[in-house]
């Protein structure tokens, strides 16, 4: 149930560092939450899995926003706000890419 309910809570970060409308502040305890909660899961291949899931949709939310971001013409409101979008999209895929970094090499180091 421990497991779910951490899981539950990784998706329910993510979701929330996807948001455009986070002060900083705010971002940054979202952030210390997330890394927390990965801290707290275990240390084997179905949370290797799991973060490698989460790191893969990443990837592609990436592409997504800088493709809607290069729709915008430059010096647009819209443009800005995408870029700023983007820059926060990226920073939650450099988190969840050092996740997935850090869950293999403690899952190998345990040995298979």
């Amino acid at each position: 149930m421990h497991r779910y309910v951490a899981q539950a809570n990784v998706d329910h970060y993510i979701a929330l560092l996807n948001g455009a409308d986070l002060v900083p502040d705010r971002r940054s305890a979202i952030t210390k939450m997330l890394i927390s909660e990965e801290d707290g899961l275990g240390r084997d291949l179905e949370q290797l899995e799991f973060f490698e899931n989460r790191a893969a949709a990443g990837r592609k939310r990436v592409e997504h926003v800088a493709s809607l971001r290069d729709g915008f013409a430059f010096g647009t409101r819209e443009r800005r706000q995408a870029e700023e979008l983007l820059v926060n999209i990226e920073n939650l895929q450099t988190l969840l890419e050092d996740s997935c970094q850090r869950l293999r090499r403690k899952v190998h180091s345990r040995g298979l």
